[in-house]
């Protein structure tokens, strides 16, 4: 085993740092003037297209290519191979999206995530809830991906990171195409597309059908095994299984005309599983359905008037997350006290429904000398409109659940109240070409909430060409996250909602060089240190004398780099890879903050073995992995993946089939639970190899 460790490790640092090419000559002029094509660029940065090299932040762009090259069939797939990311998971195997090292616990509301420009979050938990599980790669153009602050374009949540997924319009899929998918753990899907004319309307749609049984990974212990100790009774089902299933809807329309697009989706996902227990237990038998409606039009004309380009968009969501059966929170015959006994399990069925409303209007000028200057303005209107909880248990003045009769407890004691939340902002941003190859962006955005008060964060970059084949970038920034409603509102004496909580906040300082150091190799370095405060955690709620509460009561400070590469070797060969390195302290107890990798490694290779036919093989390398402070586990064990894809590429007509193998030598994936380790103390257990097959045929 050390001595395969061994192999990987030497085969992934050949794959990232093929350096000894540096020492040839370098390439001419135009071949470089090919590599920095404007084909490279992204709009996340600043709101309007850039080339990738100069935009003012550090930045990632996946295409559709790059995803079929990997064999993805699903997007937390693709964004493990984003540098400086890692795809973790909640006990309730929700994705929890770590950049840099930023982690908030149980949920992951520090990494904005959009789809077309429009958050995919829900307001309860500032997570991606029951729907959540699943995004189909099929339909996917690009994702482009900020890793660093990004509050001042984008407001909350923009903390650690954002990601914007962008769908095929008409443009991206001409004609219609069909595909299929199946493979390991009961896995099956069916899509379609279909991309064209309509009239004058440029029309797109999408439909996703598909399920699995998902991954059932053995959980050792859990909660209840400690509980189970404690009061002499042999209630836990661990070991046992984790549930990972679901069944998956997917359609999707966008429409463009003119200086028009409207884009409407919906996303159901039913008899979906809850990994290893909503109260880290295992629960085989409960069940969630979520439904995500998204609707968008957005308006531009970027010629407005001499020298200005205007815009707005309007866009709408709803989600609503039900309990198919009930959650079943602890096993029949659960104790917790002398007179708390379950003999039918621990049960409970909260359901919610929330709305979110977002206009923005925005303005770009290009008048002033060697300036573009852009403003917008914007207006959200957030609801939590219609909460129920139904139980067959009441929490007592200490936070123990005493038995009752099955019932509905939302008007007794809910777990939340209906909430709502409005937003007003504001924001301004320059973009001064100062002086030949330099260009310094500035911006800042105030956003007012109407619950937890105002806040402005501010944003500097310069970018500087050093020479044609250097670029050099110095970037600050401030951005925040907004409380999550069930840490403002939240009923519950175990970790009650606190309404006085402030936004927590990072300052990030970033230093990027991209160098083409020969015409088929780039190699980018990016180098990082931030400061968290008024992080919000759950402490002992003195007031109340038991149970806890949320409450700004940390601070975290960071830094790390980021070393990226992609060697052209040869027409038929692209080898491509990353290091990131990252530490994170918990300044008031001086130790590592936890959960995320110091060390992540990641290299693939693309190798065109023949006329139509392409190999492809990355590996992943997670290592160094700390508990959190309080924790007294050892650390989280390191993992090695190697996963291999093999796919024909026949052009846009006729068939094309894939094979990939995921974890390819079966290693034994972990994710870690949550400290201090008493509930789940062997962490969460993630997928073993697996195998898949696609093949999709263009009309």
């Amino acid at each position: 085993m050390h001595k395969r460790i061994s192999m990987v490790i030497t085969l992934g640092m050949g794959l990232v740092w093929p350096f000894a090419v540096m020492a040839q000559a370098v390439s001419d002029e135009d071949e470089l003037a090919l590599v920095f094509s404007e084909k490279a660029t992204i709009s996340l940065a600043t709101g309007s297209q850039q080339v990738l090299r100069r935009a003012p932040s550090v930045v990632t762009v996946i295409t559709a290519d790059d995803i079929a090259a990997m064999g993805a069939t699903d997007l937390d797939e693709v964004l493990e191979t984003v540098p400086g990311m890692h795809v973790s998971r909640t006990a309730g195997y929700i994705s929890s999206y770590l950049i840099r090292g930023i982690s908030g616990g149980q949920t992951n509301p520090q990494v904005l995530l959009l789809q077309n420009g429009v958050p995919m979050y829900q307001l309860y938990r500032g997570d991606r809830g029951g729907t959540g599980r699943g995004l189909p790669v099929a339909h996917i153009a690009r994702i482009e991906v900020i890793r660093g602050p990004g509050s001042a374009l984008y407001g909350a949540d923009a903390f650690g990171g954002v990601i914007n997924v962008i769908t095929k319009t008409a443009a991206d899929m001409p004609g219609t195409e069909v595909g299929m998918l199946a493979g390991s753990f009961d896995t099956w899907g069916v899509w379609a597309q279909h991309g064209g004319k309509w009239g004058a309307l440029d029309v797109a749609t999408t439909l996703n059908v598909g399920s699995t049984a998902g991954f059932r990974s053995i959980v050792d212990a859990d909660a209840q095994s400690a509980r189970d100790t404690r009061f002499g009774t042999q209630a836990s089902l661990a070991p046992g299984p984790v549930n990972t299933g679901y069944d998956a809807v997917d359609l999707g329309l966008d429409m463009s005309y003119a200086k028009w697009h409207m884009r409407a989706f919906y996303k159901q996902r039913s008899d979906v599983g809850i990994g290893a227990g909503i109260n880290d237990s295992l629960d085989p038998q409960g069940r969630v359905r979520g439904e995500h409606i998204a609707a968008s039009l957005a308006w531009h004309d970027p010629a407005f008037a001499e020298r200005w380009s205007v815009g707005y968009v309007a866009s709408f969501t709803h989600d609503t997350i039900n309990m198919e059966t009930p959650l079943l929170l602890s096993p029949p015959g659960s104790r917790f006290s002398a007179t708390s006994v379950f003999p039918d399990g621990l049960l409970g069925s909260p359901s919610r429904k929330e709305r979110q409303l977002r206009l923005s209007a925005y303005a770009s000028y290009t008048g002033l000398p060697d300036q573009q200057v852009r403003i917008g303005v914007g207006h959200d209107d957030l609801h939590l409109y219609e909460t129920t909880t139904r139980n067959n248990f009441r929490l007592d003045e200490f936070g123990i659940p005493q038995p009752t009769t099955y019932m509905d407890y939302q008007t007794i004691q809910p777990h939340i109240l209906p909430q709502r939340r409005r937003l007003n902002y504001l924001y301004v941003q320059d973009e001064w070409n100062f002086a030949r190859n330099w260009v310094l962006t500035a911006g800042a955005r105030y956003d007012r909430f109407s619950d937890v008060g105002g806040t402005l964060n501010p944003r500097l970059a310069l970018v500087w060409d050093v020479a044609h084949d250097l670029t050099a970038k110095l970037m600050w920034g401030r951005a925040f996250r907004a409380p999550a409603f069930i840490e403002l509102y939240g009923i519950n004496p175990v970790a009650n909602g606190n309404a006085t909580l402030k936004p927590e906040t990072i300052r990030m300082q970033e230093a990027a060089l991209s160098w083409q150091a020969r015409g088929d190799l780039q190699v980018n370095l990016n180098l990082f240190r931030y400061v968290m405060n008024d992080v919000i955690h759950t402490v002992p709620n003195l007031a109340a004398g038991t149970g806890s509460i949320f409450q700004n009561a940390g601070s975290k400070h960071g830094r790390g780099m980021e070393l990226e590469t992609v060697w052209e070797s040869s027409r038929a060969l692209r080898i491509s890879g990353h290091y990131a390195y990252q530490k994170s302290i918990d300044e008031a107890t001086g130790q590592d903050a936890g959960y995320a990798p110091h060390h992540h490694l990641y290299g693939r290779a693309d190798w065109r073995v023949a006329a139509g036919w392409r190999l492809s093989g990355q590996i992943n390398h997670v290592a160094d992995r700390h508990r959190a402070p309080g924790d007294l586990r050892p650390q989280i064990a390191d993992y090695t993946t190697f996963d291999l894809t093999l796919r024909t590429d026949r052009g846009p007509h006729g068939w094309n089939f894939s094979a990939s193998v995921r974890n390819l030598f079966n290693a034994d994936v972990r994710e870690p639970s949550l400290a201090p380790g008493t509930a789940i103390p062997n962490d969460l257990p993630m997928a073993p190899r697996a195998l898949y097959l696609q093949a999709s045929h263009a009309l």
